[in-house]
């Protein structure tokens, strides 16, 4: 039995900031274009330092081994997670615009921060004298390199949740004109982040590694100034909308009220109420009825007494007693766990070649031709080329000629997209470490710290990475999506955020394991010295495979299960996410 109430919950409230007779002015293409100015530029500067950041550490900071890969892994995983408190304090208290601008102004600051220890010699140690013969850097510069990361990481945490909301924010989507328009902004927003990666990745890596480091850290320094203040230019022509009330405490709310209830026994009596109110169709589209799966969840909604409404029939503590949609939301999200858990395999996979891979490049021969040298970084480019040419080939090759052939959509399904790419996950693994096989012995028959071995053999590697990407984190990104009612899209950032974070922590945890457990009793650890050729990373590649191997035989035959049994929440039809879940993927994993 569910009771009804027109009135909501203060958690649930929409209202704009801006008056309608203003509204109606503000927002469309005006607004976008300050919008799109400001992020491409906020793009190219955050890709700059993210792809190059490793090659900055060693060969600047003199940083190596277990520390270097610790530093980049856990920074960015707190970049990930931190978007998850970003999108609860815009949600809840500051809104889209003004997070947006305290993020921008942080990642400015921590940019600017980390350029001055490219600028000034004091901030870093000294050059190494031989590759394998390093000073290390101090304590008080390490913390300065820190303060900057970490400014960062709290401006990344507060752009990436907003920012294609924020343009999302500038359309009426309950018109045919508007949908048409917000479609046209994805595609456009994406065409802006990719042109912003392949500067990011090509020039400016290119001034950091082959001309000036001051220099090509300096360049998205302006690039971010230059964001903000095209942000804030616009300020005008936007759609500025207040907060509403973040659907991550609905859930912490539902939980509490579960616990505070939890001995109530819902199968001695059928004669339950719920509290079900009434939702607006605007504000929610998809209204959600109760469940019997993760029943224990339910008795946040049962009504024990009828002290818990106010005379407007709304709870008096809504910690005690939550709406059936908020329990049903939080349900939903659960629901998504067991493929959660089979998604961090694979982001473990793609982590490696950020810290790992460039690591590898840097003790191979760099050069191409007599004068050319190939910065590390660039192999990155490779992974984004391999992911937009099997987009390309599935999309206008692949589905209009099956669709000749076979007379109908024989599109790859999301398990089979997933289960791909974690074999994808297990290739690349394996032919990285039968690579850094192949470079560490040629690099020790000669004598060499660097290997005689061309950096163009790592391509294979990044290729195999950029196609787990293409299947299963794109796949991934589509199945959070399409599992959750339309008020909850935003969680499936939120979510695959935590993945990626988690993904970067677990591989940092791995590697500590690794060095603790192999260096015991006196031996040399497979990891953790500053030349490569010293270390065995081959095995550790093996072993990242083995459990990609594992993780192969828990999706098969468990959490891929939830991707074919379970309905997608969907309003609209069919949801294709090709170029837009790309374009998440390729940001959050950047």
């Amino acid at each position: 039995m569910a009771l009804n109430s027109t009135s909501h919950s203060p958690s649930t409230q929409h209202e704009d900031s801006v008056p309608p007779s203003t509204s109606r002015k503000a927002g469309g293409w005006r607004a976008i274009a300050y919008i799109l100015g400001n992020e491409s530029f906020e793009k190219l500067a955050s890709m700059s330092l993210t792809a190059n950041l490793t090659v900055y550490l060693r060969t600047k900071y003199n940083l190596g081994g277990i520390f270097l890969v610790n530093v980049v892994t856990i920074w960015t995983g707190s970049s990930n997670v931190l978007s998850i408190a970003g999108a609860i304090v815009s949600d809840a208290y500051l809104g889209r615009f003004l997070t947006l601008l305290f993020g921008s102004i942080s990642s400015l600051v921590g940019m600017g921060t980390t350029a001055l220890t490219a600028a000034i010699p004091e901030l870093r140690p000294p050059a190494c004298h031989e590759p394998s013969v390093c000073e290390k850097p101090q304590g008080w510069q390490i913390l300065v390199l820190l303060l900057g990361l970490g400014l960062l990481a709290i401006g990344a945490g507060g752009i990436r949740p907003c920012n294609i909301a924020f343009g999302a924010d500038q359309f009426d989507t309950r018109t045919e004109k508007g949908k048409a328009r917000l479609e046209s902004f994805f595609n456009w927003w994406y065409f802006s982040f990719t042109i912003a990666l392949m500067i990011a990745l090509t020039g400016v890596v290119y001034v950091q590694t082959n001309i000036s480091w001051a220099i090509g850290f300096a360049i998205p320094t302006v690039c971010l100034a230059c964001s903000i203040i095209i942000f804030l230019i616009g300020r005008k022509t936007y759609i500025i909308r207040k907060p509403q009330g973040s659907i991550f405490i609905d859930m912490a709310k539902v939980i509490s009220a579960s616990i505070k209830k939890r001995k109530v026994n819902l199968r001695q009596s059928s004669d339950h109420t719920f509290y079900s109110p009434a939702t607006d169709e605007e504000l929610e589209p998809t209204k959600l009825m109760l469940t019997d799966r993760f029943n224990c969840l339910n008795k946040a909604a049962v009504i024990l007494d009828s002290s818990e409404l106010d005379c407007q029939g709304q709870p008096t503590d809504s910690w005690r007693l939550c709406s059936v949609q908020q329990v049903e939301q939080l349900k939903c999200l659960v629901g998504i766990v067991p493929v959660w858990c089979s998604a961090i395999g694979c982001f473990v996979v793609m982590d490696q070649q950020n810290t790992f891979g460039n690591l590898q490049g840097i003790q191979m021969n760099q050069f191409l031709g007599p004068h050319f040298k190939v910065p590390p970084a660039w192999m990155g480019n490779t992974s984004m080329i391999a992911l937009s040419i099997w987009i390309f080939i599935y999309q206008r090759l692949y589905l209009p000629t099956s669709r000749k052939i076979m007379k109908r959509d024989a599109r790859i399904t999301l398990k089979e997209k997933i289960r791909t790419g974690i074999v994808m996950s297990i290739l690349c693994m394996v032919v990285a470490g039968i690579i850094e096989k192949k470079r560490r012995e040629s690099a020790l028959k000669h004598g060499s710290h660097v290997s005689p071995l061309s950096i163009g053999f790592l391509l294979p590697q990044f290729v195999l990475s950029g196609l787990t990407e293409a299947f299963a984190a794109v796949a991934i990104m589509e199945f959070f999506t399409v599992q959750m009612p339309e008020s909850m899209r935003s969680i499936a950032g939120a979510v695959f955020f935590l993945s990626l974070s988690i993904g970067s922590y677990l591989s940092s945890l791995i590697v500590n394991i690794i060095h603790v457990a192999t260096g015991k009793n006196g031996r040399q650890p497979w990891l953790g010295d500053h030349d490569l050729n010293k270390n065995r990373l081959d095995y550790y590649y093996f072993i990242i495979a083995s459990l990609g191997v594992i993780n192969f035989v828990y999706f098969t035959f468990f959490a891929g299960n939830y991707v074919s049994s379970k309905k997608a929440i969907t309003t609209g039809g069919d949801l294709q996410l090709d170029n837009h879940s790309i374009s998440q993927s390729r940001k959050f994993s950047a």
